[in-house]
């Protein structure tokens, strides 16, 4: 009796698999992958290889951190800050795994799962994780995650090797077009996953303080403050509505 359940457990594990890489290849997996064919060529110009801009998709996974490696390495900075300036650009996805991993626990599962899932843990992989996750089984979500989560790194490796080669041939407008395809998605996404009238205060606060704010701070900080105050404030309003119903 129990081998049989490990059998029917297995293959709901591949079905659920299968379908969050079929879900990805919809449309995410190729929006981030066109997002990132500049950072192939961003290594090409720094002189690394193409399987050195491969091996970056698949251990760094962050468009943000790629191209802070590979620009830093351009300007001749240090390996140890280098290192240093990654690190606290792959900081801020500290919030949204702490966000995402409950949804990712079910009943026996192993330390290096939760690992392994944090690793894919990216600004698209949270926003589609948040909106896509919470319907599913529990006994689902891991392997729906998974296989999610590997279509779009199998798209995005490939791309970077293209564009390794093919970005430098690419009209400016299109390049900087294919570039600007990750705000855009993730903004739609934002949308598509607001559930209450906290979220869509968080959206709105932070896209009308941002002006501002890059007025005040500059291009620096301005991201930062307007999500920093924006996000705190419409937590604030969510909590006070949801006491007051």
């Amino acid at each position: 009796m129990r081998a049989a359940e490990t059998g029917e457990a297995a293959v709901s594990d591949r079905k659920a698999f299968w379908r969050g890489a079929r879900d990805a290849m919809t449309l995410t997996a190729w929006v981030l992958g066109f997002s990132i064919l500049g950072i192939g060529s961003l290594a090409r110009d720094a002189g690394f290889p193409a399987g050195a801009a491969v091996l970056s998709t698949v251990i760094m996974w962050a468009g943000p951190a790629q191209t802070i490696f590979f620009a830093s390495i351009a300007a001749g900075a240090s390996l140890p800050v280098v290192a240093f300036a990654v690190t606290l650009s792959s900081i801020r996805l500290l919030p949204m795994t702490m966000a995402i991993l409950p949804l990712l626990r079910r009943p026996g599962q192993g330390l290096a799962v939760q690992l392994a899932a944090a690793h894919f843990i990216a600004v698209t992989m949270w926003v589609e994780g948040l909106r896509r996750l919470p319907p599913l089984p529990v006994s689902e979500r891991v392997p729906y995650f998974f296989g999610f989560a590997h279509a779009c790194l199998v798209v995005c490796t490939v791309t970077t090797y293209v564009g390794y080669f093919l970005l430098g041939a690419l009209p400016l407008p299109l390049a900087a077009g294919l570039l600007f395809l990750t705000p855009i998605f993730f903004t739609v996404s934002l949308v598509a996953g607001a559930k209450g009238m906290a979220d869509w205060a968080a959206m709105l606060l932070g896209g009308a303080l941002a002006p501002f704010f890059n007025v005040l701070l500059g291009k620096d900080f301005d991201l930062l403050a307007a999500g920093l105050i924006g996000g705190t404030a419409a937590y604030a309003f969510g909590k006070l509505r949801r006491r007051r119903s």
